[in-house]
C-alpha cells in the first residue's frame, strides 16, 4: 500500500503521550504511605513519581543501577496500571514491566540512532511508549545446553503472564515468528515477538555452520532462577528480594550464549541468511524495541527530513490497521576467529529501533487496540539488519 507523506513543514507529530505522563500518585495496597518506611522505597523513588510504584523502582535500580533507572524512567512511559502495588510483593505484571524496562535500556546503550531519537522525544516533554521487543532464536537440535528455538524464552514469558497472540510464517527468510501478549494488561505492557530460524530450509553447508556456531551455547538460567520462575508462575508474585534475583538472571538470557564464531562460518551463514548471520554475532539480544506512535507516516517523514537512516517505506498490514517502519540497524564491532586462530574484528549490523501505529478494532466484542502483527510487515522490518550486511 502506498502512503503519501505531507510536506515536511506540515509535520506535527501528535505523540498522544502527554496524558500518559501526567499520572496521579499511586497507592501501596499494604498501606504504607509514599513517605513511609525505607523498606518500601528505593533511593531513586522520586524518579518514578509518574506511578510512585516502589516495586518497579527497586527492581530496575538494583538491576541496571541508579543512573540507568533514572534514564529509562525519563524516556519511557510507565503505564497507569502500575499506580497500585503491594509493598514487598512483586506481581507478575510488575516483573514483565521491569524486564521490558531493563531490555529497553540495554538496547539504547548499543543503538545510538534510537537513543538520539528517544532523547529528542524527552527533550520535547514526551516519553516513548514501548509497544514490543523482538528477539531471534534457532530451532536446531545441536543447540548446546540452551533449549532450542523459542522454548528458551517461552519458559520465561509464560510465568510472567504472557500468552501466544499470533503465529506468522516468515517463509521468505526461513523463519517463523510468534507474538506473546501479557494477559494482565495486553494493551499497556509491551509484547514480545519471538522468531525461530529453521536451518533445515538451507543448504547442508549452512546447517553444518549453524551447528558449529550454536553447539557451544550455555544455559543462562541457574536452578535457582528456574525455581523462581516456577514460583511466580504458580503464585503470580515473588518477594522483592527474589524478584531482583530473578530479574538479574532474566536479563542475562537476552544475550549471545554461544562462543566467539569463526569468520569462515559467519561468511557461510551470511551468504544464505542475513538473519542467521545476525544471530551468529548477537545471539538472543533484543533485535529491536518499538515506539508506539499516533502516526507512523508522520514520524517517518520527520526522521527522513533529519537525514536519519530510515527504511524508505512504511509497511502496512493486510487489514490496514497496523503500520510499521524503522531505522536501519546501527553497526557494532564484533570479534571472530580467523583461519589462523587469531581474533579479528569486523563491523556488522547490530540492533535497531522501530516505530508502529495501531488502529482500534470496532466489532461485536467491543472496541480494543489491534495488537496483531503481519507476516509481510515482519519480513519487511527484518530487512533492517540485512541492510548493513
Amino acid at each position: 500500500m502506498r502512503i503519501d507523506f505531507p510536506a515536511i513543514g506540515e509535520v506535527l507529530v501528535d505523540r498522544g503521550r502527554r496524558e500518559l505522563s501526567r499520572r496521579r500518585l499511586g497507592h501501596c495496597h499494604s498501606g504504607c504511605e509514599t513517605t513511609g518506611p525505607a523498606d518500601c522505597h528505593s533511593v531513586t523513588q522520586e524518579l518514578f513519581m509518574s506511578t510512585n510504584n516502589t516495586n518497579l523502582a527497586n527492581l530496575v535500580e538494583k538491576v541496571i543501577g541508579a543512573d540507568g533507572a533514572a534514564q529509562v524512567n525519563r524516556l519511557m512511559t510507565i503505564p497507569a496500571l502500575f499506580s497500585n502495588w503491594e509493598c514487598g510483593q512483586v506481581s507478575r505484571k510488575e516483573m514483565a514491566q521491569a524486564l521490558n524496562m531493563v531490555l529497553f535500556h540495554d538496547l539504547l546503550l548499543r543503538v545510538p540512532t534510537g537513543r538520539r531519537y528517544t532523547e529528542e522525544v524527552a527533550a520535547r516533554g514526551g516519553k516513548v511508549f514501548h509497544d514490543h521487543g523482538a528477539l531471534r532464536t534457532v530451532l536446531w537440535q545441536d543447540n548446546g545446553a540452551l533449549p532450542p528455538g523459542e522454548t528458551a524464552f517461552t519458559r520465561i514469558l509464560e510465568p510472567l503472564g504472557y500468552r501466544l497472540n499470533g503465529v506468522f510464517p516468515l517463509d521468505r527468510i526461513g523463519m517463523t515468528g510468534r507474538s506473546y501478549a501479557q494477559q494482565d494488561s495486553p494493551e499497556q505492557i509491551a509484547q514480545f515477538f519471538v522468531s525461530e530460524l529453521h536451518p533445515e530450509k538451507f543448504s547442508a553447508a549452512f546447517q553444518a555452520a549453524v551447528t558449529r556456531v550454536v553447539a557451544s551455547s550455555q544455559e543462562p538460567l541457574s536452578p535457582k532462577a528456574q525455581a523462581l520462575l516456577q514460583d511466580i508462575g504458580r503464585n503470580d508474585r515473588l518477594s522483592v528480594t527474589d524478584a531482583i534475583t530473578l530479574l538479574t538472571a532474566l536479563r542475562g538470557c537476552f544475550a549471545r550464549q554461544h562462543a566467539t564464531p569463526s569468520l569462515a562460518d559467519y561468511e557461510i551463514l551470511r551468504a544464505e541468511s542475513a538473519e542467521m548471520a545476525w544471530i551468529t554475532t548477537e545471539g538472543n539480544m533484543f533485535n529491536h524495541v518499538t515506539d508506539r506512535v499516533a502516526d507512523v507516516a508522520q514520524v517517518a517523514l520527520a526522521q527522513q527530513g533529519l537525514r536519519r537512516p530510515m527504511k524508505q517505506s512504511v509497511e502496512v498490514s493486510a487489514n490496514g490497521r497496523v503500520r510499521q517502519t524503522a531505522f536501519l540497524a546501527d553497526s557494532v564491532t564484533r570479534q571472530f576467529i580467523a583461519a589462523d586462530g587469531t581474533l579479528v574484528e569486523r563491523d556488522v549490523p547490530g540492533s535497531f529501533y522501530e516505530f508502529i501505529s495501531r488502529d482500534l478494532i470496532h466489532d461485536a466484542a467491543g472496541t480494543r487496540l489491534d495488537l496483531s502483527f503481519d507476516t509481510g510487515n515482519a519480513q519487511g522490518i527484518f530487512r533492517m539488519t540485512a541492510a548493513g550486511s
